[in-house]
C-alpha cells in the first residue's frame, strides 16, 4: 500500500502525514514538491528502505511507517503554516513541539492617554500608539510593581475617573493628575525616566536598593522583605551576557545547543546595542532533535499572535534549510521587510557565541541536576508511547450538582501552575462533568497544545470515556487514571497506607505503596485534588459574597462592578479599608459598605 501511495504523490506543494500500521500518527511535513519531498526518505532497490542519508531518528520513523496521507497547498508558504498548525494540534510521535512560548509578557503604555501608564500586555493590540517592552519571562510583575514604586505614575487603572485626590496623593505615590496637581508635560517627564528605568533595569535595582535600606532603618522588616524579593526577581531577569555592540542596534537572537534528547534554547533581545531581556528554556523530546526543525519550532511558536515584532532582524546562531521559507512567512504575517540571518562574522558571531557558551552552560545544569529515570520507569511500566515530560491531571468537584467546576493541573518537573485551568461546568453528575471537562480541553489544542501524559482522578471508566473522546477529535495521548482505595465507602488518601488502583487501557496495577512511581502519580492527582477543591468553594464563596453585597445599601451591580475591577476578589473587597473604599464608590456609598461589611 504504501509503494502505491508514494507512486500517487502530486507534483504540488503541500503537507503529508505518516502513520504506523495501527493507525497512529508519526509525523507531519511540508513540501515544496509533495512527489520529490516524499520520495527522498525512501530508497526502493531491492525493496523500500529508509534512504541511507537520513538520521537515525528518521530511519527509524521511516521503519515505523505503514502508510501516508497528505494535504496540497496553493504554495510552500500556505503549507509551512498549515504544517505548524497540524503540529501544535495533533502533537505526532517524531515531530517537535514545543509549548512554552504562548504567554510571554510585554510591558506596554498607550501614548495617545493623557496621563498613560504601564501595563502588562500578553495581547498585542495594533495600535500604533502602544509601545512595547519585552517580552519578559518570570519577572514582568516585579519590574511593574518597581517602576509604580519609584515612579509618580498613575498608580491604578481607575484612578483618573474619579475626579479626586486619592489615597496614592496622600501616601506621595502620585501628583494627582485627576485634580489638575500636575501638567501633562510634567507627567511626561515621569514617564520618560520611568522608560530609562525600564530598559536600564540596574538603576531601577539600586532605586529599589535605597528604598530597601530604608525600610529596615525605619524596622519596617516586612516591607524590605518584599523589596529585597522584588529585587531579586529583577536581578534574575538581567542577562550575564554583557557585550555592548558598536552601534545602537535592535534585534533579537535565538541560538540552539542540543544533547542527546534534550535541547536548551536561548532567545535575547538587544535593544540599543544592549541585551536587555532574556528567555531561556530546557526542552526534551524523547525521540531526539533535528537542529533545523528545533530552529524552525521554536521562531513559528514564538513570533505566534501574541508576539508583537518590536524590530524586523533576526539572528539565529545556524543555518538551516528553511530559513528563506520562515522569513517569507514572517514578511507576510506582520505586513513587513524581515531579516533572518546567520552572522559570519564580527560582534554578533561574538554575541551568538556567547550565546551558545550560556545556553550550554544552563543545559550542563540541568543534566547535573536533574534524571528522568522515574519517568522512563513510568512509560516502561505502563507501557506508554512517549517519556512523559507533560503531564496534565483532571478532577471535579460539586457539591450535590453546584457551582461545579472542572480543573486541570500541569506538571513539567514541577507543578506549572501558570498552564492551570478552571473549567465552569453545566453537568450535574460526575461521568458528564469530565466528559464536558476533557472534550473542552480537546477543543483547546489548537491553542495549548496536548501533553504526553493525561492522568484522570477516578476508574476504569473514565479512562474508556477519555479514550473515546480522543479517538472522536482523531487525538493520540497516553493514557493513565488513579482510583482511591476504599474503606467501608470512604476513600483513604493518606500517602502511606492508601493502596490505590492504577488503570491503563490494557491493565490494572496495584503497586506497593513504597513505590515512587505510585507516589508521584498519587502527588499529582492529590494537587489536582486540592486544586479543584479551592477552585470550588473560591467559585461558591463569590456567588454567596456577590449575593451578599447587594442587600448593602446603594450597592448594585454596577457598583460591584466597578469594586471587582479594582480589587480583583470578591475576597478582597470584604477585607478594603474605609479608603480605599473612597477610591472607588465615593464617600457615601463606602461608609454605607464599610458599615455594611464590619456588622
Amino acid at each position: 500500500m504504501l509503494e502505491r501511495e508514494l507512486q500517487n504523490l502530486p507534483q504540488s506543494a503541500g503537507v503529508y502525514k505518516f502513520y504506523d500500521k495501527h493507525n497512529r500518527l508519526l509525523y507531519i511535513g511540508k513540501a515544496k514538491v509533495l512527489k520529490s519531498r516524499v520520495k527522498s526518505y525512501f530508497k526502493f532497490t531491492p525493496y523500500l528502505q529508509p534512504s541511507n542519508k537520513l538520521s537515525l531518528r528518521i530511519q527509524k520513523m521511516i521503519n515505523e511507517t505503514s502508510h501516508l496521507e497528505f494535504i496540497v497547498s496553493p504554495n510552500q508558504y500556505d503549507a509551512l503554516i498549515l504544517e505548524n498548525s497540524l503540529i501544535k494540534e495533533l502533537n505526532p510521535k517524531y515531530n517537535i513541539l514545543l509549548r512554552d512560548d504562548k504567554t510571554y509578557p510585554y510591558i506596554a503604555i498607550n501614548m495617545d492617554e493623557d496621563f498613560p501608564r504601564f501595563e502588562i500586555i500578553r495581547r498585542v493590540d495594533k495600535k500604533k500608539s502602544i509601545k512595547y517592552y519585552g517580552p519578559f519571562s518570570s519577572s514582568a510583575n516585579d519590574i511593574l510593581k518597581a517602576l509604580y514604586l519609584t515612579c509618580k505614575l498613575v498608580q491604578k487603572k481607575g484612578c483618573l475617573k474619579e475626579k479626586k485626590a486619592c489615597l496614592f496623593y496622600q501616601i506621595n505615590r502620585c501628583l494627582a493628575p485627576c485634580v489638575g496637581k500636575i501638567s501633562k508635560k510634567d507627567y511626561s517627564k515621569i514617564v520618560t525616566e520611568a522608560t530609562k528605568l525600564l530598559i536600564n533595569r540596574k538603576k531601577l535595582i539600586l532605586k529599589l536598593e535605597k528604598k530597601m535600606y530604608k525600610a529596615s532603618k525605619n524596622l519596617n522588616f516586612e516591607e524590605a522583605s518584599y523589596l529585597r524579593d522584588m529585587q531579586k526577581s529583577i536581578k534574575n531577569s538581567l542577562h550575564v551576557i554583557h557585550l555592548d555592540l558598536a552601534k545602537i542596534e535592535n534585534f533579537d537572537l535565538f541560538t540552539i545547543v542540543i544533547i542527546g534528547n534534550i535541547a536548551s534554547i536561548m532567545r535575547l533581545f538587544i535593544r540599543e546595542g544592549k541585551v536587555v531581556s532574556s528567555i531561556h528554556n530546557i526542552v526534551k523530546n524523547s525521540n531526539g532533535y533535528e537542529v533545523g526543525e528545533l530552529y524552525k519550532r521554536a521562531l513559528l511558536q514564538f513570533y505566534n499572535i501574541n508576539t508583537k515584532l518590536i524590530n524586523s532582524s533576526i539572528l539565529v546562531g545556524d543555518e538551516f534549510v528553511e530559513k528563506k521559507d520562515i522569513q517569507h512567512v514572517l514578511e507576510k504575517k506582520y505586513n513587513q521587510k524581515v531579516s533572518l540571518t546567520t552572522p559570519k562574522k564580527g560582534n554578533k558571531l561574538k554575541l551568538i557565541n556567547i550565546a551558545k557558551e550560556n545556553a550550554k552552560e544552563y543545559l550542563s545544569q540541568y543534566l547535573n541536576k536533574n534524571s528522568s529515570s522515574l519517568l522512563e520507569e513510568i512509560k516502561e511500566l505502563f507501557d506508554l508511547k512517549k517519556i512523559p515530560y507533560t503531564i496534565e491531571v483532571f478532577d471535579n468537584s460539586h457539591i450535590g450538582g453546584e457551582s461545579p467546576v472542572g480543573c486541570m493541573i500541569a506538571y513539567q518537573e514541577k507543578f506549572i501552575k501558570s498552564n492551570y485551568r478552571i473549567f465552569n461546568l453545566q453537568s450535574k453528575d460526575e461521568y458528564g462533568q469530565m466528559r464536558e471537562l476533557l472534550t473542552r480541553r480537546i477543543q483547546n489544542f489548537k491553542k495549548d497544545s496536548p501533553p504526553d501524559l493525561w492522568i484522570l482522578d477516578g476508574g476504569s471508566t473514565l479512562l474508556k470515556l477519555a479514550s473515546k473522546l480522543l479517538l472522536e477529535h482523531d487525538q493520540q495521548i497516553d493514557l493513565l487514571a488513579i482510583a482511591k482505595e476504599k474503606r467501608e465507602a470512604k476513600a483513604i488518601r493518606a500517602k502511606s497506607k492508601a493502596n490505590d488502583t492504577i488503570y491503563s487501557l490494557n491493565y490494572n496495577f496495584k503497586l506497593p505503596t513504597s513505590d515512587k512511581r505510585l507516589q508521584l502519580i498519587q502527588k499529582l492527582r492529590d494537587e489536582a485534588h486540592r486544586f479543584a477543591i479551592s477552585s470550588h468553594r473560591k467559585k461558591k464563596l463569590s456567588k454567596d459574597m456577590k449575593i451578599d453585597l447587594l442587600n448593602a445599601q446603594g450597592i448594585g451591580e454596577a457598583t460591584i462592578k466597578k469594586l471587582i475591577l479594582y480589587f480583583g476578589t470578591f475576597e478582597n473587597i470584604y477585607h478594603a479599608n474605609l479608603s480605599e473604599l473612597k477610591i472607588v464608590i465615593g464617600e457615601k456609598n463606602s461608609k454605607n459598605l464599610y458599615k455594611f461589611l464590619n456588622r
